[in-house]
């Protein structure tokens, strides 16, 4: 049998041999030893038939291999500085002796630098004075790659002023947190308590996000009353950015939406009901889609629901003071649009809570604004006049018998049918006219025109708020409420700001418990009490906002001994159950997870009518100009 070659590797010392070749030392710095590095070097074997080695005449024969370990002292890092792309235009203009990094700057210098780079920023509008803001990534980050990108980035102040974005007065710092929360995050509620900027810190999260490529085409929907404030407020701290407002007849609409170049576009709830079968082919893909007063789409079956959940689009951001005004439910439907699928109906409020905190942000005035104003709360109790009660206890008594009467046919409508005949009573007597409630708020009132201040009166109703008017012409009152063309609206508001015999402003929570800005009025009268707290305090941070002089007082009006009275206990249930998914107490013993919402069971019971099933149902009511439901 012949005999074979083979080529085979094995390793020799790199020192110079036949071949010339010249040996490899490297060396690591920081380290007190040089380290040998061998070369491999191709030596050919021939074998026997038999298999015995005959190694042919001037063959080499192969060596053994040989591996030498030497011990590495740890390597020394040390950092001489470095600027990322972002700062480098913000750095342009600090003068040379303010910022100069370098690892062996003395603590003190250091911080002598950092106070200038503070007060440079400022003085290009772009932060308050504080310690410098990361961007706030989303626990759930898989991707190393975008792990690293979020802890590279420069803080949000540098961010800014290298994008040379200048705004008319510096955020406040919960606001650059706010910010901070937006700009990495694909799905995100941004819950602030009203009158915190929720709408100022979305328009600069998008500012940026835009100035760094990631948004091109953006779609922000609001309630039809807001479309004016957005605006102005895009104007304000984004006025670079192009808007389309998609709004009016149905041509026009068309146009518009095939029309839609890369920008912002603001739309209402009800344009986007009414288009939405025909956005796919017209409109394409979003980068981003903003919901402002984002409890509109809380029914997950509901239309509106639908509609914002079939848009095409990257990222989903909510913008909402009260994301649970009723039930838990609500709290559903908003995140079936934020992140489809990421709560199940049978997690309880301690599960939903650490369920949702990644993707929600609250925060109270309370707890980012210490030195403001206060509300100063006062519920005052008011008897019935003599007219009212007789009207009152026949009205009870009548309704009650009709709907014991009706037996097992009585629906949940016939039972609030009832209440809402009772509540009006409460206001106004029927048939006099009479009422305690505007009797004990004249003298109030007096003395707030007197102090030339003025006042915001709240009702479900536009009868009541009719009958207030006219009743309390001496104040110049104007009204505000569903009725009141939008047209009309924002001039209402001027006169109201403007007039100084105007003391009075009387509003329907449906027309104007969310987006008004009325900071210039300090005292807040509810003259009926709505269906749930988060509603009641929409409404009263109409006036409760940044900007407010001086503490804001609210007056709460309860009738003792009548319905109002009975659905207090239910107000006061309900903001337990936000409390304990937004930062109650879990361990409070008020909290009973299976008495949030009314059930049929509740409602029947506040007139101890019988009620045979308990079952819970959705319960929906026309108050004045706004649908509710409870």
């Amino acid at each position: 049998m012949e005999g074979t070659t083979r080529k085979v590797w094995t390793q020799h010392k790199s020192t110079p041999g036949p071949s010339g070749d010249p040996p490899l030392i490297g060396s690591l710095s920081g380290t007190s030893s040089s380290v040998g590095i061998w070369r491999p070097r191709l030596t050919e074997v021939q074998i026997g038939s038999l298999g015995s080695p005959a190694f042919a005449p001037g063959r080499f024969v192969p060596e053994p291999v040989e591996l030498l370990s030497v011990p590495l002292e740890p390597l020394k890092i040390s950092t001489t500085g470095w600027v990322l792309p972002e700062g480098q235009a913000f750095l342009k203009d600090c003068p040379p002796s303010s910022w100069k990094p370098g690892p062996n700057t003395p603590t003190d210098e250091r911080q002598s630098q950092l106070a200038a780079l503070e007060a440079n920023l400022q003085e290009r509008g772009s932060g308050p004075s504080r310690g410098r803001t990361r961007v706030h990534p989303p626990r759930d980050v898989v991707k190393l790659e975008d792990r690293l990108r979020y802890l590279l980035e420069p803080p949000l102040e540098s961010m800014l002023a290298g994008a040379n974005l200048r705004f008319p007065h510096p955020p406040f710092p919960y606001q650059l947190d706010g910010i901070a929360f937006l700009y990495p995050r694909h799905e995100a509620v941004l819950a602030d308590e009203m009158g915190l900027g929720k709408t100022m810190q979305a328009i600069i999260a998008v500012r940026m996000l835009v100035h760094r490529g990631q948004v091109r085409r953006a779609l922000l929907v609001c309630p039809k009353p807001l479309m004016a404030n957005w605006k102005r407020e895009f104007a304000l701290w984004a006025n670079e950015l192009p808007l389309t407002v998609i709004e009016g007849h149905r041509a026009r609409r068309s146009f518009l939406w095939r029309q839609m170049e890369p920008g912002i576009t603001i739309t209402n709830y009800e344009t986007l009901v009414r288009d939405y079968a025909r956005l796919e082919s017209t409109t394409g893909h979003f980068d981003l889609v903003i919901l402002d007063e984002a409890q509109r789409i809380k029914n997950c079956a509901g239309a509106t629901n639908q509609a914002v959940c079939s848009l095409s689009r990257d990222r989903s951001w909510a913008l909402t003071g009260t994301p649970m005004e009723n039930s838990v439910d609500d709290l559903f439907g908003i995140f079936e649009f934020v992140t489809p699928g990421h709560l199940r109906v049978e997690m309880k409020p301690r599960t939903l809570r650490r369920v949702v905190e990644n993707h929600v942000l609250r925060r109270t005035k309370e707890r980012v604004l210490k030195d403001m104003p206060p509300k100063l709360y006062r519920d005052t109790n008011v008897e019935l006049t003599s007219e009212q009660d007789v009207t009152y206890q026949m009205a009870e008594k009548e309704g009650v018998l009709r709907l014991r009467e009706l037996k097992k046919t009585v629906t949940i409508g016939h039972v609030f049918e009832l209440v809402i005949r009772l509540k009006q009573i409460c206001n106004f007597d029927p048939a006099s006219g009479a009422s305690n409630k505007l009797e004990r708020m004249i003298p109030d009132l007096e003395e707030c025109a007197a102090s030339g201040r003025k006042a915001i009166i709240f009702s479900q109703w536009v009868e009541t708020l009719h009958e207030l008017q006219r009743r309390l012409h001496e104040f110049h009152p104007l009204a505000y409420h569903g009725r009141v063309p939008h047209r009309q609206r924002e001039q209402v508001i001027e006169q109201f700001r403007d007039d100084p015999n105007c003391h009075v402003l009387l509003i329907s929570y449906g027309a104007g418990g969310v987006g008004l800005n009325l900071q210039f009025a300090n005292y807040v009268f509810l003259f009926d009490r709505w269906w749930n707290p988060a509603v009641e305090d929409q409404a009263i941070n109409r006036a409760h906002r940044i900007g407010v002089v001086g503490p804001v007082t609210v007056t709460r009006f309860i009738t003792p001994n009548t319905i109002e009275e009975r659905i207090q206990q239910v107000l006061e249930e309900k903001r337990a159950l936000f409390d304990t998914i937004f930062g109650g107490d879990f361990s409070s013993s008020k909290f009973d997870s299976s008495s949030f919402g009314l059930s049929r069971s509740e409602i029947f019971s506040l007139f101890e009518l019988p009620d045979g099933n308990g079952e819970k149902e959705g319960l929906s009511l026309e108050v004045g100009d706004r649908k509710k439901s409870a």
